[in-house]
């Protein structure tokens, strides 16, 4: 992993080159544990600052043993939070290293917390930038994909058992809770996101929470859940249906898995995000429930649930090799319910593979 952290430390570098800058202060969760390998879900604990030469990592002492033993290839300064802000301690380091111009993360540094830390720097310009550090994420490397396929896999897994686990009658929180259960026992760090398990005319909700409804005779039901392994997660959607499905359940569904189908046979590297949208929504728009399809057709899906790129008509970003995004296409209809069908892709030269593997077939609850 190591050598890992440092060629995405390079291409920073390389990015860094080329700017007007001299160094940027890293702060986001997912971009710190990308570049340092820090595991944390807690904001604001680790800030980097990277510059050519230098490569820091600033905590305190409730992290800084962890620091020390997870990223190696970090100076780790460990914070006085009695004594010293952390605009001081930043702007020392920076005094330090003779920065002269200094990017930071405007999506990740709260205005507050930037005043603060900006108001304490004396010799360093500062500029807030976006999606430096995101835009490295898309293209994944070997150990990435291997992690995203781990967390597919586990997601899999668990679900093959929960769905015979499932009965008419079952609320749909405590349904979720024995998934939850069977992803982690399976090896899942944690919860992807909060599963969305609905039922009824709920699953009209594309992220609806799950609640004390039953899952009763007649009624489709949506599962989204995802697992996690080393912070990659997986995202996919599955539909079920409380006894035998009536026409409209049956032909809702069917036109749903049909769009998930071509969305997927046209992912490619080399075209625009946008194409497997365009593509999809055709089939969405010839159905007679066009005016309730989803707006987007998918993201990226790894440290972050959604990050770049996002599948939709605006979307200008063009596919690449070893992007890991996620086919979602849905109907959701208020007050009748919902379908969703959705996996994760690699994308590939010629086309894409599938990392979900769960049945796409409509399940049956009895």
């Amino acid at each position: 992993m190591q050598q890992n952290h440092s060629n995405r430390i390079d291409r920073l570098r390389s990015k860094l080159s080329g700017s007007a800058f001299d160094a940027i202060l890293i702060n986001g969760v997912e971009n710190c544990r990308y570049l340092s390998g820090f595991a944390n879900s807690d904001a604001n604990v680790a800030f980097l600052v990277i510059t050519q030469n230098q490569l820091v990592l600033i905590t305190d002492y409730r992290y800084s043993q962890q620091a020390n033993k997870e990223c190696p290839l970090f100076e780790i300064i460990e914070r006085d939070r009695q004594n010293v802000t952390l605009g001081q301690q930043i702007n020392q380091v920076l005094n330090d290293i003779q920065v002269k111009k200094m990017a930071f993360e405007r999506d990740h540094l709260g205005f507050g917390m930037a005043e603060d830390i900006i108001s304490e720097i004396t010799e360093t310009q500062t500029q807030g930038v976006s999606g430096w550090i995101e835009g490295l994420r898309m293209i994944r490397d070997e150990s990435e994909i291997a992690c995203s396929k781990a967390a597919a896999k586990i997601s899999d897994a668990a679900f093959e058992q929960f769905a015979s686990f499932l009965k008419p009658g079952m609320t749909e929180r405590d349904a979720s809770l024995e998934l939850e259960y069977q992803m982690q026992k399976m090896g899942s760090e944690g919860l992807s996101f909060a599963t969305i398990f609905l039922a009824g005319s709920r699953t009209s909700l594309p992220h609806g929470m799950p609640s004390e409804k039953t899952l009763d005779p007649g009624e489709l039901v949506t599962l989204d859940f995802g697992a996690v392994v080393q912070g990659y997660r997986s995202d996919m959607t599955r539909a079920f249906v409380v006894g035998e499905p009536d026409k409209k359940q049956l032909a809702v569904y069917e036109t749903v898995k049909q769009a998930q189908q071509v969305g997927v046979d046209s992912v490619r590297a080399g075209i625009p995000g946008s194409d497997p949208h365009v593509k999809t929504k055709k089939i969405l728009d010839a159905s007679p429930y066009a005016e309730f399809q989803g707006e987007g057709l998918g993201h990226g899906v790894g440290l972050s649930l959604h990050e770049q790129p996002f599948l939709g008509e605006n979307c200008r970003i063009t596919l690449e090799e070893k992007m890991v995004i996620t086919i979602e296409p849905g109907i959701y209809i208020p007050g009748w319910g919902g379908v969703r069908i959705e996996d994760d892709v690699l994308v590939t030269k010629e086309g894409c593979e599938v990392l979900t593997h769960a049945t796409r077939d409509l399940i049956v609850i009895s």
